[in-house]
């Protein structure tokens, strides 16, 4: 009897699991999959009826959007942008995630209680001391040379990206490490492999699915990220994100939807196509990382 009512239980239970994820899947797919369609709507299908699917592939609204809202010049930015920082994020945190995580010496507990402080600072209440930062620094270079560089530079805002994600990098990258045998580490020792042929050999390969965590992650922090675009950028070279908001600005106000909605897919579908190629490795990495070596 007691058996019963358990599997009876368990039976109740998985419907409820699934039906919360379908109906979370549902909630989800839907207004993304009303943005893809609404962009290749005319701006007539919106008054007849918002909800009927389009006519036909208008794509004169992609058209639009790069031409008149200069999107592919924001596009262009952010993929710059975001390559450069996932470069300057990967070469920092990489070798001091390995380090922090596999070897023990003086000031090794200070320096990871530093790094776990960093996940605690928010990037949006720092965004104006930066900006006064590199305001001041500018202020400096015009008067020597007559030309700032540190404002609406792209490297730059890629180097403050980078800085900002390195707590949270390093804390994840070295959680896996720490799950990684030491053995193959020992036994590259044997073969005479240094400590830093060890780390790219050895533990890096090792370490691939959480990697690709990162990379992800980051990639996704760095390709929405307003606040920081938005501050730091005041001339020519915006991101999407600060471009989409124009867009929309400038489209609602002339009431052409269209264009509205296919600045909305140039933003999402790079990131849709990424999750698509790196899905698996992704599932992978999230699971390897929680089983002790």
């Amino acid at each position: 009897m007691n058996k019963s009512k358990g599997i009876r239980t368990e039976t109740l239970f998985k419907i409820f699991i699934y039906v919360t994820l379908a109906a979370l899947a549902i909630s989800i797919l839907i207004p993304v999959a009303w943005v893809f369609l609404a962009s290749i709507k005319e701006n007539k299908e919106f008054y007849s009826n918002p909800w009927a699917f389009p006519e036909g592939f208008y794509f004169q609204n992609f058209i639009e959007a790069f031409r008149d809202a200069h999107m592919g010049d924001y596009l262009l930015n952010s993929v710059m942008v975001t390559a450069l920082s996932l470069f300057f994020l990967l070469i920092v945190a990489l070798p001091a995630a390995y380090v922090l995580s596999r070897f023990k010496f003086m000031g090794s507990r200070f320096l990871n209680s530093f790094v776990k402080a960093g996940l605690f600072i928010n990037v949006s209440y720092i965004a104006v001391p930066i900006f006064l930062m590199l305001l001041g620094w500018d202020s400096g270079l015009k008067e020597l040379i007559g030309d700032g560089f540190f404002l609406n530079n792209r490297v730059i805002l890629a180097l403050i990206y980078a800085s900002t994600a390195l707590p949270f990098t390093i804390f994840l990258l070295s959680s896996y490490f720490e799950t990684l045998p030491s053995d193959f580490e020992e036994a590259a020792s044997i073969d005479g492999a240094g400590h830093f042929r060890t780390m790219f050999s050895v533990m890096l390969p090792m370490a691939a699915p959480s990697i690709i965590i990162v990379i992800l992650f980051n990639f996704l922090l760095f390709w929405n990220e307003y606040i920081l675009a938005l501050t730091l950028m005041p001339g020519d070279n915006k991101t999407l994100p600060v471009g989409l908001l124009n867009l929309l600005a400038a489209e609602r106000a002339a009431v052409n939807y269209g264009p509205m909605y296919a600045g909305m897919v140039i933003v999402m579908l790079p990131t849709l196509i990424l999750y698509m190629i790196v899905q698996k490795r992704l599932t992978q990495g999230m699971t390897v990382g929680g089983v002790k070596g």
